[in-house]
């Protein structure tokens, strides 16, 4: 009888130090999953910025007023020789009232054919000019010129904005590489959720974040991720 108490507890106690060990393991993945988002955002929101601070190389406002959602990825890097590809994390945020929503993190990739050599560091932006892009963004993969139509964005102050092309097009693109920002116009780039991701930091899928009903207001927010959304709402917000 005593033996078996012993092992009872014995049991108990391994049980209990490796349920504390879960924990504390959960908790460091909880607080570094936290950082990385927040540092993921600081970076969008620093791209984004300079970029539109550069008033004669910027997003024309009027387009940027009408994008319904508006994604950014930095340091996207492309590389290798004979077959390349790109790859990146980004995010994404959708107009609320009075504002942007809460980022939503997403992925970019894509393969490439050509002679290439080396490795370059690429910005993209994408705007989103309407809610069928936003609706195909958030199915399991969305291709650009694929189920998206896109278009080259202009850039500067005085660049028209109201072409057929930048009217009828789902996604208008940009890239910054080398300090030179400019449209491009981007073929054969997959787009996914990464919900991985979205579920650590929110506990919602991106389809949640971006449309669901209980949307998250920006005091609810993890405060590391609100400097994106706050940058956005620098530039262009519905009233």
């Amino acid at each position: 009888m005593r033996k078996q108490l012993s092992l009872a507890f014995s049991f108990a106690f391994i049980l209990l130090l490796v349920s504390s060990a879960f924990a504390q393991t959960t908790r460091e993945r909880s607080t570094k999953k936290a950082r990385a988002a927040a540092d993921q955002s600081a970076k969008a929101a620093r791209v984004f910025n300079q970029i539109m601070e550069t008033h004669e190389r910027s997003i024309p406002k009027d387009l940027l007023d009408r994008a319904e959602a508006v994604a950014v990825f930095p340091g996207v890097l492309k590389g290798g020789f004979i077959v390349g590809g790109r790859g990146g994390s980004g995010v994404i945020s959708r107009r609320v009232a009075g504002g942007w929503s809460a980022p939503a993190f997403v992925d970019l990739g894509g393969g490439s054919i050509g002679l290439q050599i080396g490795v370059a560091s690429t910005d993209y932006i994408l705007l989103f000019m309407n809610e069928r892009a936003v609706g195909s963004l958030l199915n399991d993969k969305f291709e650009i010129g694929g189920e998206g139509s896109a278009a080259a964005g202009p850039v500067g102050r005085s660049a028209s904005a109201s072409t057929d092309v930048k009217l009828n097009a789902q996604i208008i693109s940009y890239s910054r590489s080398r300090g030179a920002f400019a449209g491009l116009e981007l073929k054969g780039v997959v787009i996914k959720p990464d919900n991985e991701d979205n579920l650590q930091v929110y506990g919602m899928s991106a389809r949640d974040i971006l449309t669901g009903s209980n949307q998250i207001s920006m005091e609810k927010m993890p405060e590391g991720v609100r400097v994106f959304p706050e940058t956005l709402a620098k530039y262009s917000t519905r009233h």
